[in-house]
């Protein structure tokens, strides 16, 4: 078993313990959903590894990379002397204060622009490009770590492809790299026998003859060489290589024989790696599956004492089944479903029903607005947003939103010459909700006392109201005032409550969190955008429980939604300690 193989295998957990994460789109397997994050350090070690001559013992008898780099200049020698190419400007020495790390015997370190034929990229001009056409147009989007994509792809004319291509050219076997853009640093081999026309986003590279071109593409994408392309990265809003740092770029050149030694071992490692990764992958599924049919028989139960059996079940393999932040989301979605469904508590008979409740708010509204302190609601603006969505307790009632609150309205925007930084009447906005909590500390701005009791008086918060945003992507976000300032606002990207006691915002606030509102909700807005309108806000149908259930629920959720914190806390730790190590082990070869 070779060395690397035992550093596979000996560490085994370590690499398929680390945590699941999206792909970033760099890396063999990038097609992929989701990579793990040992796995993916493991790639980049055998690629690491791979340039530093450490994956294949060296042969002295393979022909020294010395000798192959004079064959190849003299290749390239013959190919200007015949107008083929063109000749390469001239390039500093590379001292050794350039190399990043000593290569083996035999090889030698050189700038791509010695051993490549031509280092070129698509056109700077953006031409029309259509659905249909004669020639393929190649973009950044179209380029995978596993080749060129084609599901999306775009035509130019032949007129515009014959100016294009007499630029970049590219043939059966070339490098194609992504220079420019969010993806900087994906590579892949042309594998289209056709002529086709690039963009400047894409950087071409042909091979020379004495050289394999499966071992470059892996050396430009191995942990050193993107290093190397994001050290002193020009480009403000995106990332981007130019052609002359390409040209520039140094990387270690093996003998030719050992090029090729190199790439079918690192081909035989990533296959190693796709299968841990697929192997992982699938368990992640059936995992997930099982998570979700175990957490269906709890919305599925009867009521709180057949919850309570349930979950009794449940929690005694909490630690088999909620290892991953998504089966903990899942929980907890679940938690505040079964809250709000009135699955969570028993109720108590001797409670007062809801109905009796609404008759105390609707008293309490008429007495605040005999008194002028709140207006009447107008009862033209509800409209019917939909039926309840479930099955609630006999003493709970369905009843829309703008029963339970003050007028309900959304803020506006003062001109930019009212805020200041200092002090005043704190105004929010959607940024300002953060965890479903109200963070003021990030880029806070007050409103005077004046305009807040003015032109802004229609949107004074108190402490206690439950705000909401009505502007998305994403929706759902939602807080509490809390009592640190007397008076708040806020913009007309948030909606909020204004409860009348004794309702608890804990149990309003549990119940939007929870969401199942918004599939009744017909949203508005732009492309780009799920809005949300005022009217549609009020008429937010809850399932209103009696008050003193209505405290027992937010207790019981405040338990079980602390239960599942400490198990996240766990998780995040257990995550953070397999990446640490994943770290060590890949960092000390």
């Amino acid at each position: 078993m070779s060395a690397v193989h035992k550093l596979i295998t000996d560490h085994l957990g370590i690499w398929t313990a680390a945590d699941t994460e999206k792909k970033t789109g760099r890396g063999r397997a990038s097609g992929n959903a989701n990579s793990v994050y040992g796995i993916k350090k493991l790639r980049e070690l055998i690629l690491e590894l791979a340039v530093r001559g450490k994956l294949v013992p060296q042969d002295q008898n393979d022909e020294p990379a010395s000798e192959l780099l004079k064959r190849i200049q003299a290749e390239k020698a013959k190919l200007v002397a015949d107008g083929k190419i063109k000749k390469d400007k001239p390039q500093a020495a590379i001292s050794e204060n350039d190399k990043p790390f000593a290569a083996p015997s035999g090889w030698t370190w050189v700038r791509l622009s010695e051993v490549l034929l031509k280092i070129t990229d698509g056109t700077h001009r953006s031409p029309i490009n259509v659905s249909t056409g004669d020639f393929k147009y190649i973009s950044a989007k179209n380029i995978k770590p596993w080749g060129i994509d084609l599901s999306d792809i775009t035509y130019v004319t032949k007129d515009v492809h014959d100016e294009i291509f007499a630029r970049c050219d590219p043939a059966f076997g070339d490098i194609l790299y992504i220079k420019d853009g969010a993806t900087t640093g994906i590579a892949t081999i042309n594998t289209l026998e056709e002529p086709f026309s690039m963009l400047s986003s894409v950087a071409l590279l042909k091979p020379s003859i004495g050289t394999d071109n499966r071992f470059f593409l892996k050396a430009m994408t191995a942990p050193f060489f993107y290093a190397e392309m994001r050290s002193e990265m020009t480009g403000v809003a995106i990332t981007r290589v130019t052609l002359a740092k390409l040209n520039y770029a140094i990387i270690p050149l093996p003998p030719l024989a050992e090029q090729r030694r190199i790439v079918a071992k690192v081909e035989e490692l990533m296959a190693l790696c796709d299968q841990l990764e697929a192997q992982h992958n699938n368990a992640a599924d059936a995992h997930e599956q099982l998570v979700s049919h175990l957490l269906n028989t709890l919305t599925q139960s009867q009521d709180a004492a057949d919850f309570n059996a349930n979950w009794q079940r449940i929690a005694t393999h909490f630690d088999t089944l909620f290892t991953t932040e998504s089966s903990i989301d899942a929980l907890k979605q679940t938690l505040l479903q079964l809250a709000v469904m009135g699955k969570l508590v028993p109720q108590d008979p001797n409670d007062e029903p809801a109905s009796e409740l609404l008759k105390r708010i609707q008293d309490e509204k008429a007495k605040l607005v005999a008194e002028g302190k709140i207006k009447k609601e107008k009862h033209s603006e509800a409209v019917s947003i939909g039926r309840p969505r479930f099955s609630i307790p006999s003493t709970w009632e369905w009843v829309p939103m703008s029963e339970l609150c003050r007028p309900i309205s959304s803020g506006s925007t003062p001109s930019a010459e009212s805020f200041n930084f200092d002090d005043g009447v704190p105004f929010l906005k959607v940024y300002n909700i953060r965890d479903q909590e109200i963070d003021f500390e990030y880029k806070k701005q007050f409103i005077s006392e004046s305009l807040n009791v003015s032109k802004l008086s229609r949107s004074i918060l108190y402490p206690g109201d439950v705000v909401m945003n009505i502007v998305g992507p994403p929706l759902g976000k939602v807080a509490i005032i809390p009592n640190t300032y007397p008076k708040w606002n806020c913009n007309q990207a948030l909606v909020f409550f204004g409860l009348i006691k004794p309702i608890s915002n804990k149990y309003i606030l549990n119940y939007l969190k929870e969401g199942s509102f918004l599939k009744d909700i017909e949203l508005i807005g732009t492309a780009g955008q799920d809005n949300i309108s005022v009217t549609k806000s009020k008429n937010i149908l809850v399932p209103l429980p009696p008050v003193e259930e209505q405290l027992r629920i937010v207790k019981k959720t405040d338990e079980l939604l602390s239960v599942c914190a400490q198990l996240s806390l766990k998780i995040k730790l257990a995550q953070k300690i397999s990446r640490i190590v994943a770290d060590s082990i890949s960092n000390k070869f």
